[in-house]
């Protein structure tokens, strides 16, 4: 252990400037689908006209994605290659300038343009704090520190849920996500650098190459896993949360659900999960054994999720809530991706895993909408079962096959 490691505690400027980098980050992320509707709607876009907001909606988010995934390879070596702190102020100067542009847009092309930006510039929050986070404190609490900062960042959804409530104009939301990022960017000068990857630097080693994770088997396959323990938090939000309104009218029939209102309540719960789960791994002394606890968690929500218990708008809330909770692992997984690799890989592995899991949202939309649903005609609820079934079983094999990292050293560099 470093002596700049005992240096930093729990509740200390650089977990504290992190948590705040990631509340702005999960603000700008889930903002576009809070006010979907309405943003769509001051474009011109009659929202009764559904294969046109579809197509707009479509479009928009899978930019994006797109840009999530460039971003989350390109600042993962960034990081790697010139420092944590470079991907920290980077990528937010990057999509603090994308989302003020967003607030002066006035096509769906421009919309798409401006998130695809933003995308870029928000994969990189997140990957880069965990590292840091995870390489300035010791062993002991780095678990704990990396939960903190999840679960403080969480909340940003329900800042933005209800941003948008009080003052009813998404281009101001846009502009005060902005905002929030300038601020965070002053508060990131008094943020140190990692001592481990300074050590690294001076070391004849290669840094950031992306390729490292293809070219060696066992490398590759722990790289692997450490992206498919992480698909149940996307299947949650991205089709029961997000389809929870259609959900809701194949169960009881008429309803009031609000996509936006459905995903403020599941982001709570994972926001309040994210910290338990810390505490549980500090106390088990595990990763694993903390993780799997959530996955049994995550399987009871969705017995209930498709049980009759739901028969009303609060009881979908309140399951969305729970599911949200259960699914809270979000923070363990990304910590477990960065204690998986060596210094020179950690800042790559720990950005790309995490929007590696994100752009696989469209491939489980495809066996969700697209292979059940249109080609085997299966309902909304039978589709949603079988796809649950599927990357739940896929998560729990990658789980068990990935390496425990509760006591690993993290002061070494991938050969």
């Amino acid at each position: 252990m470093t002596q700049q490691q005992k240096q930093f505690g729990l509740f200390s400027i650089p977990v504290i400037v992190a948590a705040l980098g990631y509340f702005v980050d999960i603000y700008d992320l889930l903002l576009f689908t809070i006010v979907r509707e309405p943003s769509l709607k001051g474009l011109g876009i009659v929202l009764t006209d559904k294969v046109a907001v579809l197509a707009a909606s479509a479009k928009i988010i899978n930019w994006q994605m797109v840009g999530l995934l460039i971003g989350g390879i390109l600042w993962g070596v960034i990081g790697d290659k010139k420092g944590r702190l470079s991907v920290l102020f980077g990528s937010i100067a990057m999509y603090s300038i994308a989302n003020f542009v967003t607030g002066y847009i006035h096509t769906v092309d421009q919309y798409a343009w401006a998130r695809f930006v933003a995308g870029i510039g928000l994969a990189g929050e997140l990957g880069a704090g965990i590292t840091l986070i995870s390489e300035l404190l010791p062993q002991n609490k780095r678990g704990v520190g990396t939960s903190l900062v999840a679960g403080v960042g969480l909340f940003g959804a329900v800042f933005a849920y209800f941003t948008f409530k009080l003052t009813g104009d998404w281009r101001l939301c846009y502009k005060i996500g902005g905002g929030l990022g300038v601020g965070l960017l002053l508060l990131r000068i008094s943020v140190a650098e990692s001592g481990m990857f300074q050590q690294t630097k001076q070391q004849d080693v290669q840094r950031g190459n992306f390729l490292m994770f293809l070219t060696k088997g066992a490398r590759f396959k722990k790289y692997m896993l450490a992206i498919l323990i992480g698909l149940p938090t996307w299947y949650v939000i991205g089709i029961l949360v997000n389809y929870s309104n259609r959900f809701a009218k194949e169960f009881y029939g008429d309803n009031h659900i609000e996509s936006g209102r459905a995903i403020m309540f599941a982001y709570v719960g994972i926001a309040f999960g994210d910290i338990l789960i810390g505490l549980l791994s500090q106390y088990l002394q595990s990763r694993k054994k903390a993780l799997f606890s959530f996955y049994g968690l995550t399987i009871v929500s969705l017995i209930l999720f498709f049980s009759p218990f739901i028969q009303n708008d609060d009881k979908m809330y309140l399951v969305c809530g729970l599911l949200g909770f259960s699914t809270g692992f979000w923070a363990i997984f990304v910590t477990m991706g960065a204690e998986q690799f060596g210094t020179n890989l950690r800042a790559t592995a720990a950005t790309t895993i995490p929007n590696m899991v994100r752009g696989a949202l469209p491939l489980i939309n495809l066996l969700f909408l697209d292979i059940f649903q249109k080609s085997w005609g299966y309902s909304l609820t039978k589709s949603g079962i079988i796809t649950g079934i599927i990357v739940m079983g896929i998560a729990l094999l990658s789980a068990f096959f990935s390496e425990e990292t509760f006591h690993k050293d993290l002061n070494y560099v991938e050969e």
